[in-house]
């Protein structure tokens, strides 16, 4: 009996260490922090928020915003918020997006462009922060609308997550990557 407890054990810890060793690392970027005040019958009472991008650059990414008394504690929670969140986007040779697309959230409105190897993230600040914690190296983005940092994350995210890699394209239709990445020229010949 006490033998197979101790089998037991040496199973649950090694799970527990193959489960640290899956947890991938990941890099965070504070976007924004807001200091906040509330008028009290003494004062006024100073609250900070935070806003944090959390991605492990190989296609992960999500934020999150986090609200303290103390800017270190309103970092932390913002941070765990945005692990908690964490979206897949497909890549195109690990360094770009597939496909163009729009993303909106309220008044905000991005456009992301695809881009050939060497043009770097052409992009302004909180889009900048989401595409370097993606891992994407090469894009071309606008943010037109709402120059607020937490709706052009949002739109930022939305348009990411519309991202649909060729290979999801033709799982989801049932035929094959060719097809779906024939040229159209070829298909008029044909016809």
């Amino acid at each position: 009996m006490a033998e197979r407890d101790n089998r037991r054990e040496g199973r649950r810890e090694d799970r527990r260490s193959e489960a640290r060793e899956e947890t991938p690392e990941f890099a965070d970027r504070l976007v924004a922090i807001n200091r906040v005040s509330k008028t009290v019958k003494g004062g006024k009472r100073f609250g900070f928020a935070a806003l944090v991008v959390v991605g492990d650059q190989r296609g992960r990414v999500g934020f999150g915003k986090g609200k303290a008394k103390e800017v270190p504690e309103a970092i932390r929670k913002a941070t765990e918020q945005a692990k908690r969140s964490l979206i897949r986007v497909p890549l195109k040779d690990s360094r770009t997006l597939h496909h163009d697309m729009e993303g909106r959230h309220g008044a905000g409105k991005v456009v992301m462009r695809s881009a050939v190897a060497g043009t770097g993230i052409i992009a302004g600040g909180p889009m900048r922060a989401v595409f370097e914690m993606v891992g994407i190296q090469d894009i071309v983005a606008k943010s037109m609308g709402s120059q607020n940092p937490y709706n052009m994350i949002r739109a930022t995210i939305d348009g990411l997550k519309q991202e649909a890699s060729p290979r999801s394209v033709a799982q989801r239709r049932g035929k094959k990557v060719a097809e779906i990445l024939r040229k159209p020229e070829a298909e008029a010949v044909e016809a």
